[in-house]
């Protein structure tokens, strides 16, 4: 059915949905724990030019069905149906499309004797230089993109599932019944309520004369974002979207022209809008954000990690499943505010320290890095 994955609901993925793609090999890579999303994508690329044939030679390939559920993603022989590989949703930890190319990372799972599959790169170096074994999957699909997507939308459903196994329903969550759910799960779900009100959402219609460029500038999300999707960062003056009144700093661009941008790269949807440029007609599907990300992490005691790293003001990496996560901390922002406290012209050291010894509600307001540069003028917006 090869209309399926347009017309796929998020529900569907609660069953799975299955999608035809040839398994071309799959290779190990040494990684630390939390890369970042550059390094996600350099490891991605190495994979891929491991497991492919140089050109010229006949790469084998193996017809394959890829089924993509809430709870897991499975490999099946396309003709014997049999199980090649089953891997938990939880152990996958990034999937990336490169062209027709789509890379699936899983962690390899840690024998409890902890420690063949771990590498300490230096005696006693702490937990984020250690160096894990990561299985990387590579296969070929004309559909490279909405598997890509339909993974990202995997965990996205098996959170609100998450949330309603805990007899909490996503739509109708009120702040007081919010707050009492073992864990506070907090800020994704204000996420999740942010992104499911419709009044948030609006689609708009934009004009522009032929060949003239959109005028925006778009960042990513971040990684630990509900939806993965890109953020309009600047708008030139005069431009079609400045002109149009009806786009502000902050929102996220869920769609255009009905193509979805959702978990797609940054690249990938600069590509797509610099191909508008003929268009005299846009149509934009939006989510309404502020441009600052509201994070609330709770932290009852100094003995749980934050599970995040800062380097100079930027978020740099993420512990999936960590407190910080559950509030918000999304990879590549930068920290404006610790607490009420601006830390915009703030050391290392001491925004390094104000983290560390915070215990209780910490509060932090971030926004994507490359968004504050622009902001700041430390940057030229290129406008396309």
């Amino acid at each position: 059915n090869a209309d399926a994955p347009d017309t796929q609901l998020p529900e569907d993925l609660i069953d799975g949905i299955i999608f035809a793609a040839n398994y071309l090999g799959s290779t190990q890579l040494l990684s630390e724990r939390n890369p970042s999303k550059n390094i996600r994508m350099m490891q991605a690329q190495e994979a891929v030019s491991r497991v492919k044939s140089p050109e010229g030679d006949a790469q084998t390939l193996t017809e394959v069905d890829l089924f993509i559920s809430t709870l897991r993603i499975k490999v099946l022989n396309a003709d014997t149906q049999e199980t090649m590989m089953d891997n938990a949703l939880r152990t996958i930890s990034y999937i990336a499309d490169i062209g027709n190319i789509v890379v699936l990372m899983a962690r390899r799972r840690m024998p409890r004797t902890a420690s063949q599959d771990c590498i300490e790169t230096t005696p006693g170096a702490p937990e984020a230089k250690k160096q894990y074994r990561m299985i990387c999957h590579v296969f070929e699909s004309e559909d490279a993109q909405l598997i890509a997507q339909s993974i990202g939308q995997s965990f996205s459903v098996a959170y609100q599932e998450f949330l309603r196994a805990n007899g909490i329903n996503p739509e109708d969550l009120s702040q007081k019944e919010y707050s009492d759910i073992i864990n506070t799960q907090e800020m994704y779900n204000d996420d999740l309520i942010h992104f499911s009100n419709s009044e948030n959402c609006k689609e708009l219609q934009l004009e522009k004369h032929k060949g003239e460029i959109l005028g925006v500038v778009i960042v990513e999300s971040g990684w630990g974002s509900i939806l993965p999707t890109v953020i309009l960062a600047n708008m030139m003056n005069g431009g079609p979207a400045a002109r149009s009144g009806k786009l502000s700093i902050g929102d996220q661009i869920m769609s255009i022209n009905n193509t979805s941008l959702v978990g797609l790269p940054l690249a990938t949807c600069q590509g797509i809008i610099k191909g508008l440029k003929n268009q005299v007609q846009v149509k934009l599907n939006i989510v309404s954000c502020p441009p600052v990300t509201t994070v609330l992490i709770k932290r009852p005691d100094l003995k749980y990690q934050l599970g995040f790293s800062v380097q100079n003001g930027i978020i740099c990496s993420l512990m999936r499943g960590g407190i910080a996560e559950r509030g918000g901390v999304r990879v590549g922002h930068r920290i404006i505010e610790i607490n009420g406290q601006s830390v915009v012209a703030t050391a290392h050291e001491k925004i390094v320290q104000a983290l560390s010894n915070s215990v209780g509600e910490i509060h932090m307001k971030t926004m994507p890095a490359a968004m504050f540069r622009l902001l700041t003028g430390q940057e030229t917006p290129m406008y396309i």
